[in-house]
């Protein structure tokens, strides 16, 4: 748990990825660009002395990442968000499979979620039925610039979207988690425009709808979207990195989403291996409105909101006891590893260095 103006914060990062993009996987040249396009993210945001070689960064494999989110307690649990892109690798770049790998090790310490593409049919149908029985997958995470053949892309509002939005109700898989927002190459940027998530969220209000990257750079469309969707929330992925070396930028999004969303709507992610939990949680938590947004917003980023962003929303829609996994984390297998039991013991507080 981080410590914040003596207040402990529980925090869950709620995007992250266990992903493969060794050249031996990749099968197109989109897989090379991908990667190399989300390690120009990586370079461009992250402090120098934090950085990675690319070569681990193509694959850091289940131990490095459980060392990284929770070996010095930056992030008390993790959402995992599948990315499959089966186009560009062989085994896919992070599929709900590989994900499980780490997820059942620690349990207590993961949610996993699923995904579908439209573009499967009937077999995709059968495919998120087997996801929610072998893993009770409560979310999906999806992809709709993603190519398939000549396709390269799909939208969530069309007739066959609906039918797997129905499926998630009829399952019980109730957390819909969109990437929308950043483009990375070779994908196409309008595939990922947020305006589909207006008719999705409209006609199925039982569902939560996480539109992850808060729609960059499109936050003026996402905002007033969400702010007439009730069952629409914020992801913070990437735009969190901007508290690094974008201050007022984060600023301004913060800003935005809190005035138009409130503080109930928006959730810390990572987007790991983008970026570590490790150093991004302390940036976050640290940063501050200028005087001119506290003005024009009236808003704070004050220790009750900053609960709400970094743990007690996505509990909620996850239904996560976050007093329970308190007590659960006093012994568990990740404090027993990496020795945090005066952590959770009750003097639990910042990040170790």
């Amino acid at each position: 748990m981080y410590e914040m103006a003596g207040e402990e914060i529980f925090v869950i990062d709620g995007h992250v990825h266990l992903w493969d993009a060794r050249t031996e996987n990749i099968t197109h040249e989109g897989g090379e660009q991908f990667i190399q396009c989300f390690y120009d993210y990586h370079t461009g945001f992250t402090p120098e002395e934090k950085q990675w070689d690319m070569e681990e960064y193509r694959h850091y494999g289940a131990d490095r990442m459980a060392t990284d989110l929770f070996g010095n307690a930056a992030a008390d649990m993790a959402i995992f968000q599948p990315t499959y892109l089966t186009e560009f690798y062989d085994e896919g770049f992070n599929t709900t499979e590989q994900n499980a790998e780490l997820a059942e090790e620690y349990p207590e310490r993961f949610v996993l979620n699923g995904s579908f593409d439209p573009r499967d049919g009937e077999e995709g149908l059968r495919y998120l039925e087997h996801l929610k029985e072998e893993y009770d997958i409560p979310g999906v995470k999806l992809y709709t610039a993603a190519w398939r053949g000549d396709s390269k892309g799909w939208r969530l509002d069309s007739d066959d979207a609906f039918e797997f939005l129905e499926k998630c109700a009829d399952l019980g898989i109730e957390n819909i988690n969109a990437h929308k927002g950043p483009t990375i190459r070779p994908l196409n940027r309008d595939a990922f425009d947020v305006k589909d998530i207006d008719d999705a969220a409209s006609s199925f209000p039982e569902l939560n709808f996480i539109v992850n990257h808060v729609g960059l750079p499109r936050l003026d469309d996402f905002c007033w979207i969400a702010a007439q969707e009730p069952n629409v929330y914020g992801g913070l992925a990437v735009a969190s990195a901007m508290s690094t070396n974008r201050k007022r930028k984060f600023g301004e999004i913060m800003g935005e989403l809190l005035y138009w969303l409130g503080e109930d709507r928006i959730l810390f992610g990572s987007d790991y291996a983008l970026w570590n939990p490790d150093w991004l949680v302390d940036q976050v938590m640290n940063a501050e409105l200028t005087d001119e947004q506290r003005d024009e917003y009236g808003v704070e980023l004050d220790v009750d909101t900053m609960k709400k962003v970094m743990g007690e929303n996505a509990a909620r829609l996850y239904d996560i006891d976050i007093e329970e996994k308190k007590r659960q984390f006093r012994d568990d297998a990740v404090t027993e590893r990496f020795d945090l039991a005066d952590h959770y013991g009750g003097d639990a507080g910042a990040a170790a260095d």
